[in-house]
């Protein structure tokens, strides 16, 4: 059994670093362990990611959308309230999900952002 996933998110920069709460040691986005995406379809909605619901550090929502005509596999990146859409999880991601994810606003970058996937069980710890 592999022990439950703890993460903090440190500021730095546009956004957050993540490091392991267990050992003090950085997490970077490749580890194997979560999932770092760029939020997909960005610009077909003009000023979404902007909104300070998507600050970095913001709790998200993730809607699956298995009626979606262009990609039954879609899942949608909403703000935590779910009245603002920002994107898709990216195409290539969203088949490999669960569906019971959690999903916080890591980074903002020019007209877009990065989005903390991580295990149903894990738990992520912001700053004050």
């Amino acid at each position: 059994m592999s022990e439950r996933l703890r993460l903090w998110l440190e500021r730095a920069g546009a956004g957050y670093r993540m490091r392991d709460a267990a050992t003090g040691e950085p997490v970077p986005w490749e580890d194997p362990r979560v999932r770092v995406v760029a939020v997909a379809g960005v610009s077909f909605r003009p000023g979404a990611v902007e909104d300070a619901s998507f600050d970095p550090g913001r709790r998200l929502a993730l809607v699956a959308e298995p009626g979606n005509e262009h990609d039954p596999s879609a899942v949608g990146i909403w703000n935590e309230q779910r009245s603002l859409q920002a994107g898709y999880v990216p195409r290539e991601v969203a088949p490999d999900l669960d569906g019971d994810e959690q999903a916080v606003s890591l980074w903002r970058v020019e007209g877009g952002l990065r989005v903390l996937l991580v295990p149903a069980d894990a738990w992520v710890g912001t700053p004050r």
